[in-house]
């Protein structure tokens, strides 16, 4: 067996602004689009993929349809810096400003339309 793809499907109520938050902030590109799912993937890197399902869905068992918790989404950038002005600029919430920590990456926290805490890093230039 070999793994092809990995792509987190995050369960959303937001797909509009899921989309609007990931292109237009964190510079995915649009891959998919429909009015139950959404899927964005890295320009750079292709393989680098999210999507976003309505929570509601047929697909999703009933059991599951929850928004995300219990978890954080850990997304590399070359300079977490830049991210942080567009996010601020956008006036969105940001949980912790960057910081440089301990392991070697500058990292800001922030959640996504969804409720799902994400972790922007980037590594510390030496």
């Amino acid at each position: 067996m070999s793994i092809n793809r990995l792509i987190p499907n995050i369960c959303s109520d937001r797909l509009a602004e899921s989309k609007q938050f990931y292109t237009e902030l964190l510079d995915f590109s649009l891959a998919f689009e429909s009015d139950w799912y959404v899927q964005v993937i890295s320009p750079r890197a292709p393989h680098m993929e999210l999507g976003f399902i309505r929570r509601d869905h047929e697909l999703v068992p009933e059991p599951f349809r929850q928004l995300p918790q219990g978890m954080y989404l850990t997304i590399v950038v070359d300079e977490v810096d830049t991210v942080f002005t567009k996010i601020r600029a956008a006036g969105l919430e940001i949980l912790q400003p960057p910081q440089d920590e301990f392991y070697g990456q500058r990292r800001m926290l922030l959640c996504d339309p969804n409720g799902l805490l994400l972790d922007v890093s980037s590594p510390i230039s030496k």
